[in-house]
């Protein structure tokens, strides 16, 4: 049996399938075991139980984070680990793992500061961060792991550990880019950034404005500050009632900004846009801080889906050709494809060393697929197809953050770390982890 302050529930039990499940439902999740931590000392518990009767461990926070089939395992359920505290004079705040960015936001506002959360106001601080974090302040301000300055960790032993530069740096160093391998963190204390809002948005261009709109932004893009976060997207928007009106059903080339310097400004960058055409929609306002999430507009509820990406060093006119002839307005591709501009403080290595690849990534070409309107194979097959057409300007490499399912596999793990950088990970691994207990997730397996 195993004694923890929070509930543990096994298949059968009646909220066993509240705490299964992740965010990508294409993943039907059926662990032996789904331990619910009261309190650090709960995931403490549960890591030496797992390691003593030879289960793995997954960690679930939010459901974003769960890659692998969990069956027969052990699932720690970090969701109740809440609570944010800001100090607006060190500029830091202190986050639980159970956290998510909304909640961040909300209480570094009054202060006039802001994290360097992600486009998705609903997913959870601590595992987007580990993971690298991009988001609409990181071209200014680089990557979220760059930020940290705190982790508190549970490794493999079932130790806690408080890793940051100076006690156990080398932890420290893995765990932000290495994500989950090296144990479940419970806790981070992070850097924020002067920021009260954004001037930002959405122009959404119908089909026959998509080429123009993406060759423009291509253009334009090449030439923008780092203040400005950038995005183009191609999107066969459902006939859905819970889409704009505008939107539903249609094709479009949705091109979105987040300008974090003077209104004025971001208003004489965005100009340009407006020029490729009369969008369906336009929602590109001043606008809080708080409601950064709404330029993204990601959906907030779980449902199964296939995603790829691949980093990009450049992106020109031959390059969008390359994405219009996949998946413009007459491809009938099942995906939605985002191309994110990267670059900036990106590009730089931060004070503190870490672990976080990408940063030779000028742009991030991202494709998703939902299973259920689309078959799994064929989205399959669009991914491929699309991303080896992009291979001309790929930098081999890809970003943590954002595999799919299809990208488990260690050798496609890999691919979002510089060799030295992935080496010395697998070594950190046989050291902390040498039994590779943290293995449902994308794996680093140990030097051997």
């Amino acid at each position: 049996m195993i004694e923890t302050k929070g509930p543990v529930y096994r298949p059968g039990d009646a909220e066993y399938d509240a705490h299964r499940t992740g965010y990508n439902l294409a993943l039907d999740h059926r662990p032996g075991l789904v331990v619910v931590a009261a309190d650090p000392q709960d995931v403490s518990t549960a890591v030496r139980y797992a390691a003593a009767n030879g289960l793995a461990v997954a960690v679930r926070a939010t459901g974003h984070g769960i890659s692998v089939p969990t069956d027969g395992e052990l699932v720690i359920d970090t969701a109740g680990l809440d609570g944010v505290t800001v100090d607006p004079a060190a500029r830091t705040a202190t986050v639980a793992a159970g956290v998510r960015w909304r909640e961040v936001t909300a209480a570094a506002a009054p202060h006039g500061l802001a994290p360097l959360s992600g486009s998705n106001p609903d997913v959870g601080a601590v595992g987007y961060t580990l993971g690298g974090g991009i988001g609409l302040l990181g071209r200014h301000h680089g990557f979220a792991a760059d930020h940290v300055r705190r982790l508190e960790v549970v490794t493999a032993d079932g130790r806690h550990r408080t890793a940051t530069p100076a006690a156990e740096p080398e932890l420290f160093w893995a765990l932000l880019g290495g994500k989950d391998n090296f144990g479940i963190v419970t806790e981070m204390e992070i850097g924020l950034v002067p920021c009260t809002g954004l001037y930002g948005g959405g122009l959404y261009f119908p089909a026959e404005s998509a080429a123009v709109a993406l060759h423009g932004w291509a253009a334009w893009s090449r030439t923008v500050p780092e203040q400005l976060a950038t995005s183009a997207q191609l999107i066969r928007y459902p006939d859905l009632e819970a889409v704009p009106e505008p939107l539903r059903g249609r094709y479009a080339a949705v091109l979105r900004v987040a300008w974090s310097g003077p209104a004025g400004q971001g208003e004489e960058w965005v100009r340009p846009l407006r020029a490729f055409g009369t969008p369906l929609l336009d929602t590109v306002r001043e606008l809080p801080f708080t409601e950064a999430g709404t330029i993204h507009h990601e959906p907030p509820f779980a449902h199964p889906a296939s995603d790829r990406n691949s980093t990009l060093r450049a992106f020109t006119a031959a390059t969008a050709d390359a994405v219009l002839d996949l998946a413009g307005p007459d491809a009938g591709s099942p995906l939605i494809v985002e191309i994110r501009l990267q670059g900036g403080a990106y590009s730089r290595e931060p004070a503190v060393p870490n672990a976080v690849g990408g940063r030779d990534a000028e742009y991030l070409a991202f494709s998703t697929g939902v299973i259920g309107p689309f078959a799994l194979e064929e989205l399959r097959a669009a991914h491929s197809a699309l991303h080896e057409s992009l291979r001309p300007w790929s930098t081999g490499g890809a970003l943590a953050n954002f595999f799919g399912m299809d990208d488990a596999d260690p050798a496609t793990v890999r691919t979002a770390y510089p060799e030295p950088v992935h080496r010395r990970l697998t070594e950190l691994k046989a050291a902390y982890d040498p039994g590779n207990l943290f293995r449902l997730n994308f794996n680093i397996p140990p030097a051997s």
